[in-house]
């Protein structure tokens, strides 16, 4: 039996996230991730395919974030026809998420056109439509937590719960051969154990191979009433300095999060009752998901939910829709909390708001989530002086605020942990994370003794 897996994107970096799974018989694509970056790069990135779509046989999605999912419409237009296999909440999710997607592609390339043609430069087109990624959804394939199935000549996967985000798994892929068998499990991404919304990982047994994320390989996450505590104080500092607190968050999940916090903040009466404004489309369409996905949380949140006491509705909350009301807010003075859909500050609502509101001073970016190197985000985070936004420069005198308590990644004592009780045969091999974050995990790891590889973007190995 001859086994190869190709890590396409998702290593030495945490955008793009795809491998391939080929035998003699069949291949089979994890995931399909958008890579995230300057626009040159991520066009040049996402439609750069090398391998050919039409001969994938299956794509196994491990969940909704768009660095996962985002390039199926690229596949798709490249001539992908297998099935796409994933959990019910996921393939919910990643219907409204790429629409989205595409929706954003569509908008920012009009939005940049107007700069091109004032500069005389040539017109864009966008990555793909929002017509183009609502194709994908007559190729998903719906499987159960725990269920092994078929997927391609010789190949049975099982999903797990990840406990990353709603819906998420860890993959199991079992390829057999006459008597020989090989599994290989991919934890990208991987919860975390005891999320306010979310059930603990599923460990699975019987490794050969385990392929695993490592965003926080070297970094330890504070306990979440900390989070908790940093955000009333930032949001207290700023409603006293009169200003607004910009929230860029991906809009699935970490959106909920910030939402049940704020929650808890408010019927403590910890913060002032300021009016928050959640400016994403997606939000009122993905609270539906989770309400048709209730089996998916934890027994509290569902209990919670049963009683009508949703932690995601707030009296002072408002779902912005139309671009025209998302705008206002802009020209709005009073204190507020926005929280905007990012793709790592490079794209979505978060751009315009952090435009218009990044140079004063009684602001406050508040950072709930991780950012990737060479984006927006990221150099928020770093505090650098001056940025760029939509081609002109722009001081960063806002307040900036990071808090990763409230992140769905394991960190690294929950990543050395899961490998611990894993504890595949063979190798393990890390992705998903930058390189000074793969470095300081892997080091831990070979302590540990075990053995560990860090594949290159485009590396092919034999598996047997």
């Amino acid at each position: 039996m001859v086994v190869r897996i190709k890590f396409l994107g998702g290593v030495k970096t945490v955008t793009g996230t795809s491998h391939l799974v080929s035998t003699d018989k069949s291949n089979v694509l994890f995931d399909a991730g958008l890579f995230q970056g300057r626009r040159d790069e991520f066009y040049r990135q996402n439609t750069a395919l090398n391998f050919n779509p039409r001969k994938l046989n299956a794509m196994i999605l491990s969940h909704a974030h768009i660095d996962h999912c985002g390039n199926i419409p690229v596949l798709l237009k490249g001539g992908m026809r297998c099935k796409i296999y994933t959990t019910s909440a996921t393939k919910d999710l990643a219907k409204l998420m790429l629409e989205d997607s595409g929706k954003i592609h569509e908008e920012d390339v009009k939005y940049v056109n107007k700069i091109n043609r004032r500069l005389g430069f040539p017109p864009r087109k966008p990555l793909y439509t929002r017509k183009e990624a609502g194709l994908a959804g007559k190729r998903f394939y719906s499987l159960t937590y725990g269920e092994k199935f078929c997927v391609a000549n010789n190949v049975f996967v099982t999903l797990m719960d990840a406990g990353h985000i709603l819906g998420s798994a860890v993959v199991v892929m079992d390829i057999r051969e006459g008597e020989e068998n090989l599994r290989i499990g991919f934890a990208v991404d991987l919860g975390r154990k005891d999320l306010a919304l979310l059930n603990n990982p599923v460990i699975p047994e019987g490794l050969d191979y385990l392929v695993i994320e490592s965003t926080y390989g070297g970094r330890f996450h504070i306990p979440v009433d900390e989070g908790k505590a940093k955000l009333k104080d930032a949001i207290i500092r700023t409603v006293n300095r009169n200003g607004k607190v910009l929230i860029p968050a991906f809009t699935l999940e970490r959106t909920q999060e910030v939402l049940y916090f704020l929650s808890e903040l408010f019927r403590e009466k910890a913060i002032p009752f300021v009016p928050v404004y959640l400016d994403s489309p997606l939000a009122t369409n993905i609270t539906d998901v989770f309400k048709y996905n209730l089996s998916y949380f934890n027994p509290r949140i569902q209990q919670e939910i049963k009683n009508g006491q949703s932690p995601f509705e707030l009296l002072n909350l408002t779902y912005i829709r139309d671009q025209k009301e998302s705008k206002a807010l802009n020209h709005d003075k009073r204190p507020m909390i926005i929280i905007a859909g990012c793709g790592m500050c490079e794209s979505g609502r978060i751009v315009h708001h952090l435009q218009n509101n990044i140079s004063d001073s009684r602001n406050t970016i508040l950072v709930v989530g991780y950012m990737a190197e060479n984006t927006l985000g990221k150099k928020i985070v770093n505090r650098v002086p001056f940025v760029r936004i939509f081609g002109v420069e722009y001081q960063l005198n806002a307040e900036v605020v990071i808090i990763n308590a409230f992140s769905g990644h394991a960190d690294k004592d929950e990543l050395v942990d899961f490998v611990k009780k894993v504890n595949p045969r063979r190798r393990t091999f890390l992705v998903h994370g930058d390189i000074v974050q793969i470095q300081a995990l892997y080091d831990t790891l070979i302590q540990e003794g075990f053995n560990v590889y860090i594949p290159s973007k485009e590396e092919e190995l034999l598996l047997n």
